[in-house]
């Protein structure tokens, strides 16, 4: 099973402004995408899965702890399962990659974060492929 990977870039500023940028990151796959922006800090969005659908997170402003779990199962998963986290920051351009077979959630750490989640499903066949899990379904500390 192929795992979660992270594309890094970077951001270049000057008198004009700023440029962030993720180079080594194509778009293979994708239907479609959204934005979310966080009302606060303490809502935590998660989890979602699916068994087929892979995801990509690029967060446009703030910054977020995204948590990226794999599912042995899509129903009942095991808890055993260790949590991957990462901290993304609008400061700091990175892609990360959320394949099918996992489930993923996240947490705003600054106020107004957005995030921009790019699909490789429609939102029809994402419908026929979703799984929802309580936040702490692999425990609260997962959030700290």
């Amino acid at each position: 099973m192929e795992g979660v990977k992270v594309y890094t870039g970077n951001a270049i500023s000057d008198t004009r402004g700023t440029i962030s940028f993720v180079n080594a990151f194509t778009f293979p796959g994708v239907k479609r995408f959204y934005q979310i922006e966080s009302a606060n800090t303490k809502i935590i969005r998660a989890f979602h899965g699916h068994m087929k659908e892979a995801k990509y997170a690029y967060v446009i402003a703030g910054s977020i702890l995204l948590c990226a779990i794999s599912l042995d199962k899509p129903k009942d998963p095991s808890k055993d399962a260790q949590v991957q986290k990462f901290i993304l920051t609008a400061k700091n351009p990175q892609i990360v990659y959320i394949p099918p077979k996992y489930a993923n959630g996240f947490r705003a750490l600054e106020k107004k974060s957005q995030v921009i989640f790019f699909s490789t499903k429609t939102l029809e066949e994402s419908v026929e492929d979703d799984y929802r899990y309580p936040y702490d379904y692999w425990g609260k500390d997962v959030w700290k």
